[in-house]
């Protein structure tokens, strides 16, 4: 078996990649293929806890953790091969087959590709060997022809593998026929060959105004415009990056508001998007003290840089934002990153992630460690109280991905001031006596929390849709929008 490779490139970021290329995982699937995803390249602090060699788990983009559950594929390493993850600007965890490579870490970004493309080459030899489809998803613009000598994760891999393409352009940001024709006219004519359709995402209003536009387009480089894919924002699929925004708030009167703190490393962002999909129940950032102002929920994300976020939190005045919230009974929820930043101290021997004082909230304390725990992992909450306590008993699932180990603080401790561990040894409550808000902050390590349907339905309730009605809503939308047969001649042999 050596798999058809269907590819998506975009012109820009943001522009659509991820979620067709969920979406094609999605419909070939359903036409009883076997079908994998691949992105050779990623570069994401949003991952996830999948198989990797042997018995050892490893990290991927949670794009292609998606993807795969969409193609009913068990996600493995090789769907991602490299995963970058930033720290600071200037400088990303690299992460290969799942593991973290310190070499490549330390290595200068251009001097990467001739080191990890051997083992890239291998893993989609290896998914198409296993597979009757692999739909490869690029990153940014194949257009970035400072970048194209050294590509390993656009045109390289389509060359590689022969890839039938589509170039997906986002019309709502306008100029979206130049940068189908300057990404077309860019690319060498081998390349140019490999681009089978233009894909119009985003668009709103009467899509018979766009001719003669489409045909002109197809007169200059022979390439046809094959759907035009109407603005949709609530297909309930994360955005890569994790954002969401008022333009997606939820239908209908708004019960209860959550407020994530959106420091500058957040990671894992993708993790609370069914909490966008709960009625009733409005996401929203904060970045400033206002932005919490009538939350009901304050929320403390995964951190890739947790000391140098705190830092950042303070000097936006966040931290006395989120005591004040504790203080007047409402409710704070750390994860994995959050939950260190709640705790007294951040103790880095190692020079991992740095030393500071945490906001004090829970009596815990971090100490950062060399190895980092990367596992899936099952558990049971203990009884909780306050606005946590419909968790009590509740089974939960999810992973880690974290460096340190929290542990009550001894001297605190020792002083009678002693959180309340709910997950033994992944989550601990606070215990405030008889005040108001008892039990009103929680840290947690566990990620993955708000896809357990079994924590959704003890905290709200409500059904919230699954994501087998996620992704089968995404393959409806293309198979709606695309020009008759298109999908199918793109994996003919």
């Amino acid at each position: 078996m050596s798999a058809v490779c269907v590819m998506v490139l975009g012109t820009t970021s943001g522009a659509g990649k991820s979620w067709l290329t969920t979406a094609l995982c999605r419909h070939y699937a359903r036409l009883g293929l076997k079908v994998a995803p691949f992105k050779a390249q990623n570069m994401s602090n949003n991952a996830r806890v999948v198989a990797g060699p042997g018995d050892a788990y490893g990290e991927i983009g949670s794009a292609q953790y998606f993807q795969s559950l969409a193609a009913n594929a068990r996600p493995d390493v090789r769907m991602n091969p490299l995963l970058l993850k930033p720290e600071v600007d200037t400088r990303s965890q690299v992460v290969l087959m799942g593991q973290v490579s310190e070499a490549l870490s330390n290595m200068p970004w251009r001097g990467r590709s001739q080191h990890v493309w051997p083992q890239i080459a291998a893993a989609l030899d290896a998914l198409r060997e296993d597979n009757d489809v692999v739909v490869i998803e690029g990153a940014g613009s194949p257009a970035e022809i400072n970048l194209h000598a050294s590509d390993i994760v656009n045109m390289r891999v389509a060359r590689y593998a022969q890839a039938r393409c589509l170039l997906v352009t986002d019309i709502d940001r306008g100029g979206a026929f130049a940068h189908l024709y300057g990404t077309w006219a860019l690319l060498p004519v081998d390349e140019q060959e490999l681009i089978r359709g233009f894909v119009l995402n985003k668009f709103r209003g009467d899509a018979s105004l766009l001719a003669p536009a489409p045909q002109m387009l197809q007169d200059l480089t022979g390439v046809p415009t094959v759907a035009t894919l109407p603005m949709w924002w609530q297909h309930g699929l994360p955005e890569e990056d994790g954002v969401f925004n008022d333009r997606t708030r939820t239908a209908g009167a708004v019960h209860k508001t959550i407020a994530v703190i959106a420091y500058p490393r957040i990671s894992n962002l993708d993790e609370f998007q069914p909490l966008k999909n709960v009625p009733g129940v409005r996401l929203v950032w904060a970045r400033t003290p206002a932005d919490c102002a009538g939350a009901d929920w304050i929320v403390l994300p995964g951190s890739k840089a947790t000391a140098a976020d705190l830092v950042w939190l303070r000097a936006q005045g966040l931290d006395r934002a989120v005591a004040v919230h504790a203080a007047q009974g409402g409710a704070v929820l750390g994860v994995c990153g959050g939950l260190q930043m709640l705790g007294e101290a951040l103790i880095d021997p190692h020079q991992i992630d740095g030393n500071a004082p945490g906001l004090g909230l829970l009596p815990l304390v971090t100490q950062f460690e060399l190895q980092k725990t990367v596992r899936h992992t099952q558990s049971r909450f203990g009884t909780l109280t306050g606005p946590w306590v419909a968790l009590s008993g509740v089974e939960v699932a999810g992973y880690e991905i974290h460096h340190g180990h929290t542990s009550q603080h001894p001297a605190m401790a020792a002083g009678g001031q002693v959180a309340v561990e709910v997950l033994p040894g992944l989550a601990w409550q606070s215990d405030n006596g008889a005040e108001a808000g008892r039990g009103n902050v929680l840290g947690v390590y566990l990620h993955g929390l708000f896809e357990d349907p079994r924590v959704l339905q003890a905290l709200f309730g409500a059904a919230v849709p699954t994501l087998d009605s996620v992704f089968d809503g995404l393959a409806d939308f293309i198979e709606t929008h695309f020009e008759a047969g298109v999908l199918d001649q793109l994996v003919q042999p």
